[in-house]
């Protein structure tokens, strides 16, 4: 099976995005064709929304809200637990949906069921406070409520858990949300839209539009209705919806990009962390914000752990999504022509290609946007390619002398979204962990994975608010202080 026509079809809706609860085309009756990144076919279409497509479900989204808003946030969690149930009940499809637009292998169960569970379990945690006051007869507190409608923007790399995450957060809370996906890979936000309407999700609390960012995106930021946004994309564009909404005073939280540091320090178990850096930096072939793209590594070890990574990287397989894998495509072939370009500066800048560097080579890859796992030895920190982030499955390897020029070298780049550190010794966990500038650390692992509900998010130029824990869906709510004053009583 290596195309969405394949599918049973009950996820998919032709050429439609999801507007008040009805499946309608764009308002300018234009498509966007959805491209198959292994080969170059066409996958499926959808509509072309724009500014009048958001006006549209932000009307809708306002017409839901206030019953959605008022019902009690026990029914609403339930309704989330039907999604999630739903959600789990058709994983598979929804795994080669995304699989197909994304161009990713199976990556094992979904987390996606799990995320919703875990958001629905909060929805009716939400508590205010009791406050002190002066008056002996007047009762303070505060209440959280939702900000009423409010707007998202996801990119293609993981598209159906970042769906979930900021929907399900989103309308836990009460709100009503209007969401644009990335055109690159729309189909499975339509697919989960779908399934949430039917657990129970009331028409027009859930809005899709599709379309393009410099248009049905640009149109949320800028929504003067839309009362907060959620954006996970680049740093540029998060910069330029950024602007948009303080033309409004719209807040919102941004999930930017990453150039994790991996340090390896010279005690490092290496066969637990040469296979894990490896998948940290080809796992969706790279594409992803929190990849692992930098190696710092003490001198006395560097030359071992280059040869041992190269070695790994050579048994990585690429191949379509449906094929037994390890690595798929590149998104696109924007993106295609960025990592390729990324890897020629490098060969330009003077750091020494190990292994990789290219499109692998026969038949099976002549039309897909594939890159072979790519290795960089001899970098130093002013290089572009241990600067800027690739997006593509390129490590960069950066020897250091001792555990100060670790740290300034891993601190030394605009990015703080994840690092990891590699070490037996506590007190060095413990010293990193500390002082690099980042939001996820994690210790003995890649990615900062292992953590159920803990904070998402990152420093410095990688954004700002957090996702995924404890406190995702009190994100989506705004503080109210209430002073109560009962009437005088009367004198006896």
């Amino acid at each position: 099976m290596d195309t969405i026509t394949e599918l049973d079809g009950e996820l998919i809706v032709d050429r439609a995005q999801l507007i008040g609860g009805d499946w309608v085309p764009a308002a300018g009756g234009e498509l966007i064709d959805v491209i198959n990144p292994a080969n170059g076919e066409l996958i499926a279409s959808v509509p072309r929304g724009g500014a009048e497509d958001v006006e549209r479900a932000v009307q809708a989204a306002e017409r839901a809200l206030p019953e959605w808003r008022d019902t009690h946030a026990t029914a609403r969690a339930a309704a989330l637990f039907r999604w999630a149930a739903l959600v789990e009940e058709h994983a598979d499809a929804l795994d080669q949906i995304e699989s197909q637009e994304v161009g990713r292998p199976h990556w094992g169960p979904s987390p996606m069921a799990g995320q919703i569970r875990f958001i629905a379990g909060q929805a009716d945690k939400v508590q205010g406070l009791s406050l002190p006051t002066y008056q002996p007869d007047t009762l303070g507190m505060t209440l959280r409520e939702p900000f009423g409608v409010v707007g998202a923007i996801i990119p293609w790399n993981a598209p159906g858990p970042m769906f979930v995450t900021e929907v399900a957060s989103a309308i836990a809370a009460g709100n009503a949300i209007v969401i644009k996906p990335a055109e690159d890979a729309p189909l499975i936000g339509l697919a989960l839209a779908k399934l949430a309407l039917r657990a129970g999700v009331p028409a027009g609390v859930i809005n899709v539009v599709t379309g393009l960012g410099r248009e049905a995106g640009a149109a949320i930021p800028a929504h003067p209705r839309i009362r907060r946004v959620g954006f996970t994309g680049s740093p540029a564009t998060g910069a330029a919806v950024m602007e948009a909404c303080a033309k409004n005073l719209t807040p919102l939280h941004l999930e930017l990009g990453g150039k994790s540091p991996q340090l390896v320090f010279p005690d490092a178990d290496l066969d637990v962390a040469v296979p894990a850096m490896v998948t940290g930096i080809t796992l969706n072939t790279g594409q992803i914000c929190a990849a692992g793209s930098r190696v710092i590594v003490h001198r006395s070890i560097h030359a071992e752990l280059v040869d041992r990574l190269a070695a790994q990287m050579e048994t990585v397989s690429v191949g379509p999504w449906h094929q037994p894998v390890n690595m798929g495509p590149l998104i696109n072939g924007r993106q295609h022509e960025r990592v390729l370009g990324y890897i020629e500066e490098g060969k330009r800048g003077g750091a020494e290609l190990v292994t990789g560097g290219g499109r692998p080579a026969g038949e099976d890859f002549a039309r897909g946007f594939f890159v072979q796992p790519t290795l960089f030895d001899g970098v130093s920190p002013d290089m572009r390619i241990a600067r800027e982030e690739i997006f593509g499955p390129v490590l960069s390897v950066i020897a250091v002398d001792d555990e100060a020029e670790a740290v300034e070298v891993a601190n030394g780049t605009d990015y703080g979204l994840v690092a990891s550190v590699w070490t037996q010794d506590v007190g060095v966990a413990v010293r990193m962990s500390r002082r690099i500038e980042a939001g996820q650390i994690g210790v003995n692992n890649a990615l900062g994975s292992g953590v159920i509900g803990g904070p998402f998010g990152g420093y410095k130029k990688s954004g700002f608010g957090r996702t995924m824990g404890a406190d995702s869906v009190l994100d989506w709510t705004q503080v109210k202080t209430v002073s109560l004053r009962g009437a005088a009583t009367p004198q006896l």
